[in-house]
């Protein structure tokens, strides 16, 4: 297994160490040693893995997501609302009874996963070993998707109307990206999915022209770093209007010299989220500020052993005790984004247009 070389300021051996670490022998990829594992995260660290150049586990764990795809398509992953924290509220616990849901979101960022790390890996029969996983992922995510765009954020419960399930704008933003992946790595395999560009297009129209439909049922999510950022990452907003949005939020979720906060209302930075944030900046070719993000990580960096999720600055103190393996994971891919560490590093900050596919304009084929 070959290791890249380290970039500058992140230790890309050290992280890629780190969700080796916690990966089973089944291939799965689970957050921390006590458990909790979703489709989600898991791809997160099977990018990293592949960009950090760990083929062997890179391949356990796209195996280890096709052994745990349900038949219908989806995934059953759980829930980071419902991880318990141990007696000292400083650690996670053992999930005893975990909150699970078969997810969107977590379905379709499969399509990212496999090309992800098909490009990084420079594998092109990754693609097609695990096409059908995909075609079968984004095929149940677009029966989720309501006759307004957007798609309910998990399968709703047996006689459960589709309009009763809320729509996500995070989840929504995602999916937009993972149905762009999903289309060229049809476009690799010669395929044509009109049918999810014309899903992909519908995401972005309800985004622009029907707003209401995201939090629909009540909680307002807005608080959340997520919902400011991800439909810059995602492309679903870009140009101007990209620049426009990050800025406008700038202040309300960044804590300059430390990062982004999880939620507004909480003096706590994460890792995840401001890695993150700085492939938002990257998409809209403001490289300073994503060095600046990414930098601003370096307190967090446990040596030689990832990254602690979070620091809670007004006491001082790293919160929880944990350094996740998506953690890990999304230092890795903000890092391969700002320094071109692997093949196809730009393609979570490079964004096809949301008419995509269904146009003449021809689109880059993922080889």
């Amino acid at each position: 297994m070959s290791h890249r070389p380290q970039s500058i300021g992140v230790d890309i051996a050290a992280c890629a160490d780190r969700i080796e670490d916690l990966q089973l022998r089944d291939g799965s990829i689970p957050w921390v040693e006590t458990g909790v594992w979703d489709p989600w995260n898991h791809g997160e660290s099977a990018m990293a893995l592949a960009i950090a150049g760990r083929d062997t586990a890179t391949h356990a764990a796209l195996d280890a997501l096709a052994e745990r795809q349900h038949a219908d398509g989806s995934w059953l992953g759980e829930l980071g609302a419902g991880v318990p924290m141990d007696q000292d509220g400083e650690r996670i616990a053992p999930p005893k009874d975990p909150v699970t849901a078969h997810d969107t979101n977590f379905t379709g960022y499969a399509a990212v996963t496999v090309l992800r790390s098909a490009l990084a890996l420079d594998e092109p029969r990754l693609i097609a070993r695990h096409a059908d996983m995909i075609s079968r992922a984004l095929d149940w995510v677009v029966d989720h998707q309501t006759p307004h765009g957007d798609v309910v954020w998990r399968k709703p419960d047996e006689g459960q109307a589709l309009e009763a399930v809320d729509s996500l704008k995070a989840g929504n933003a995602s999916l937009f990206k993972s149905l762009e992946c999903g289309l060229r790595i049809a476009d690799a395999l010669g395929r044509k999915r009109t049918d999810w560009a014309k899903a992909r297009r519908q995401i972005a129209n309800a985004f622009t022209t029907k707003p209401h439909r995201f939090d629909r049922l009540g909680e307002d999510r807005s608080r959340y770093a997520m919902d400011w950022y991800y439909p810059v990452l995602s492309g679903v907003v870009t140009g101007l209007e990209a620049k426009a949005h990050l800025h406008a939020g700038w202040d309300r979720f960044v804590v300059e010299d430390l990062g982004c906060r999880c939620v507004t209302e909480e003096p706590w930075i994460t890792a995840a989220e401001t890695a993150e944030l700085a492939l938002a900046c990257l998409s809209i070719g403001d490289t300073v500020r994503a060095q600046n993000l990414l930098g601003a990580l370096a307190p967090l960096a446990r040596d030689g052993d990832g990254y602690w999720m979070g620091w809670q600055y007004e006491l001082g103190q790293v919160w929880p005790k944990e350094r996740p393996s998506w953690t890990a994971g999304a230092v890795i891919l903000a890092a391969d984004a700002l320094y071109g560490l692997s093949a196809g590093s730009d393609l979570l900050i490079r964004h096809a247009r949301a008419d995509a596919w269904l146009t003449d304009g021809a689109e880059s084929r993922a080889y």
